[in-house]
């Protein structure tokens, strides 16, 4: 495919399908199923090989009652979206937070925010529990960018980040930055 791979072209897919990935390039297959793709076929390949990975699918979507959505739950190490006609991929590593905006949600980077068509529900369950926190209704912060935990009216927080951004930490929010940060 030129410009990404199959695999990044699925992240930027909402609901991406069940695949199987076929290909002449050994080296992707581990992504490929760290992605829960139903098989990899290397070409070039015989029709009982694709039968195969056909059954596969049949077995996994009948014992799921349906369509497996394969990005659902998966912990990726980055994300993918468009910007301005271009493909950008984010390393989760550079994300400081994650904002709820309507049916989109912001990706705060040091250098800039994108949009993305998604929901913060879909990230919270994608992005590493140990290192994301839902800290808020319409946020999820990075835990290793927070410096500081300020108290904000009766009972509620504020979380001052590295970058000086300052993000609501709401009663619930507060009480898992405790246990995540042993306070």
């Amino acid at each position: 495919m030129p410009k990404i791979s199959g695999i990044e072209m699925l992240e930027l897919l909402d609901n991406p399908p069940s695949i199987i990935f076929t290909t002449a390039f050994e080296q992707h297959s581990i992504q490929a199923f760290e992605a829960n793709a139903i098989d990899y076929l290397l070409k070039p390949f015989d029709q009982a090989r694709l039968d195969k990975a056909i059954g596969r699918y049949k077995s996994r979507t009948n014992h799921a009652g349906g369509v497996n959505r394969m990005l659902e739950g998966v912990q990726s190490n980055r994300i993918v979206i468009k910007d301005q006609g271009q493909i950008r991929i984010i390393p989760i590593t550079e994300v400081l937070f994650l904002e709820a905006d309507d049916d989109y949600i912001k990706i705060h980077t040091k250098d800039r925010s994108y949009l993305k068509k998604a929901t913060l529900s879909s990230y919270e369950k994608r992005l590493p529990n140990d290192r994301f926190l839902r800290v808020h209704r319409s946020y999820i912060a990075n835990v290793s960018e927070i410096t500081r935990i300020d108290p904000y009216e009766k009972t509620s927080h504020i979380a001052i980040l590295k970058s000086g951004d300052k993000l609501p930490v709401s009663k619930s929010g507060y009480q898992s930055l405790k246990s995540v940060l042993g306070i």
